[in-house]
């Protein structure tokens, strides 16, 4: 996916009341719009180089939008609301090899009365329900880890797909990282042990799991490489 315009570089500040970051741009401080959820641990240093996209819309109050942040040498892509895009890119590329066969792309899909997965992908044979996760953490040894805060929307995503396996769906999630040095993915237990446990009974059930880095520059961003779960 590339983005629409150049992205601007500027200097990180600080994050506050979650959705929103300053950033000094040229001589400026400017308000940011932060389009993640998470804690966002270990990616909010102050000076730390940040790119921005800018909006033409006149009806924003904030014109800009926190896209990636640069950590220890390394892109990260901080923007939550382009996961689904990156992945609905590459089913219909055909880059998930284990899901190729399914040529059929819905999103956002109501299963039950609370819940919604992220696509249904579907052939003449079978339906699969997806759920997708964006993942920025990494602490040691190149091995990136979800989630970074506890997520109960998360854990509850997780009975859901059991709940679809058992009445006869393929179910998959998938764990989108967006950066490119992590060699290897674990479920950050010391985090939300709830959501471990959750995971674990989900891979029992026959729930797959996928895991997938990204490749990230400040022109673009594409789903890469399958990264292996530990």
């Amino acid at each position: 996916m590339k983005f629409k315009d150049r992205l601007l570089q500027g200097t990180f500040v600080k994050r506050y009341k979650r959705f929103f970051v300053d950033i000094k741009l040229k001589d400026k401080i400017i308000t940011a719009h932060c389009p993640n959820t998470g804690s966002m641990l270990g990616l909010t240093y102050q000076g730390s180089k940040a790119w921005l996209s800018k909006s033409n819309n006149p009806n924003r109050k904030l014109k800009y939008t926190l896209e990636m942040i640069k950590v220890d040498n390394e892109l990260i892509g901080i923007n939550t609301l382009l996961t689904n895009r990156l992945v609905h890119e590459a089913l219909n590329l055909k880059k998930i090899k284990s899901l190729a066969k399914y040529n059929n792309i819905k999103t956002e899909v109501k299963f039950s009365s609370n819940t919604r997965f992220d696509f249904l992908i579907s052939n003449s044979n079978e339906k699969c329900f997806l759920e997708v996760k964006n993942v920025t953490l990494e602490r040691n040894n190149k091995i990136a880890e979800f989630p970074d805060a506890v997520t109960d929307r998360g854990t509850k995503h997780l009975f859901e797909l059991i709940s679809a396996k058992e009445k006869g769906f393929d179910c998959c999630i998938l764990y989108l990282i967006q950066r490119q040095d992590c060699k290897n993915f674990k479920i950050a237990e010391d985090i939300d042990a709830n959501y471990k446990m959750a995971f674990d009974k989900a891979i029992k059930a026959g729930v797959r799991v996928l895991c997938y880095d990204c490749k990230i520059n400040n022109e673009e961003i594409k789903l890469n490489n399958l990264i292996k779960l530990i």
